[in-house]
């Protein structure tokens, strides 16, 4: 059977390495030899122990070591993360910091809010969200942690280094950038990211807690929401995501097998370089959204002269083989999400094809 295959630029859930998903399909029906799919198996079982403990070692290798964190495997989101980080770590006389470059820490901020006191330190939303913070932020020393969005997919816009916090813990959703390049975990008390970006499939948050931060969890909120109860039990409290971890730990093999991040981190900037340069050598035709000193690596937001131009080149993308280009329907416009995944092959189309496009309507 013939396979046919775009090149997907969708937002998450996202492209994954083709390579991952052959062996996947290789593995399905019979898992290394077990006469049952993963999908199958038990989670208290041998084969897929074996899964949960590479995918955690393997994580803490790409991350360097990660020896002050525990690593948990949760479900949920990143919206259950942002209710499960205040309930964790918010007591009932501290407060919260937030620093708000869009719309997932605007939604991280009205979840903690629910819990306890948060409080916006900084916001990008005067100049729609085109730019993040350059060391502009005073951290209060008495802030229970503070929050922010490493990779704002819908506004194109990213962090380059980690905002500096003092002794205040430094909480980060690396939803949409983790694993893209190296990172110092030692600077964070708590990172979460949804896998359906650059991990692996929807179902599983991988969430790094470092330890002393543990005590803080309340011992009334439910088990599967606190942070030292899934810990106590290496995320085995209740039925993990089974398929999701497995793939997730394929994803983490492949990764290895690439060189790293350092080496994922230098074709993440040649493809994103490439393609900026797209925008920037159009003449105006495209325009980016972003600041071109906050530019994301993973998401590229751009627009045409006119909404109907959007419409057209969408449309006509999808029909060359290039698949989610469309703007978050709250903003519209053009958005090529980049991921670890998103070869430079489906780069190049993409650039070729703006290229042509911009000379036929421009």
């Amino acid at each position: 059977m013939t396979t046919h295959r775009v090149y997907n630029f969708g937002a998450g859930p996202a492209a994954l390495p083709l390579p991952v998903l052959e062996r996947v399909r290789a593995e399905l029906l019979d898992f290394r030899g077990t006469g049952m799919s993963i999908l199958e198996s038990s989670h208290r079982g041998p084969a897929y122990s074996a899964v949960h403990e590479s995918a955690t070692a393997r994580l803490r290798s790409l991350l360097g070591g990660a020896d002050n964190h525990e690593i948990l495997f949760m479900t949920g989101g990143a919206r259950t993360q942002f209710s499960a980080l205040a309930m964790n770590l918010l007591t009932a006389d501290g407060r919260a910091g937030y620093v708000i470059t869009g719309r997932w820490s605007e939604g991280a901020l009205e979840a903690a809010r629910r819990v306890g006191e948060a409080v916006e330190l900084w916001s990008s939303a005067g100049s729609s969200h085109d730019r993040v913070p350059q060391d502009e932020i005073e951290v209060p020393d008495d802030l229970a942690y503070l929050h922010y969005t490493t990779n704002n997919t819908i506004y194109g816009t990213q962090v380059a280094e980690p905002l500096e916090s003092g002794d205040v813990p430094l909480v980060a959703d690396m939803c949409s950038d983790i694993l893209s390049r190296p990172l110092d975990v030692d600077r964070f008390g708590v990172i979460y990211a949804g896998a359906q970006k650059n991990l692996g499939p929807a179902g599983v948050t991988v969430v790094l807690v470092r330890r002393d931060l543990l005590e803080r969890s309340p011992a009334d909120l439910p088990d599967t929401l606190s942070y030292s109860k899934m810990a106590a039990k290496k995320s085995l409290l209740n039925t993990p995501p089974v398929f999701a971890i497995y793939m997730v730990d394929l994803v983490l093999e492949h990764l290895q097998s690439q060189g790293g991040l350092e080496a994922v981190a230098e074709r993440n900037r040649a493809k994103a370089e490439s393609l900026y340069a797209a925008i920037d050598g159009s003449g105006g035709f495209y325009r980016g959204h972003a600041r071109p000193e906050c530019r994301s690596k993973m998401n590229v937001a751009f627009r045409l002269p006119s909404a109907e131009l959007d419409e057209a080149f969408v449309a006509e993308a999808a029909e060359a083989g290039l698949a989610g280009l469309k703007g978050y329907r709250s903003v519209g416009g053009i958005r090529a999400s980049i991921y670890n995944a998103t070869s430079a092959e489906a780069v190049t189309a993409l650039v070729e094809f703006m290229g042509e496009f911009a000379r036929r309507e421009g």
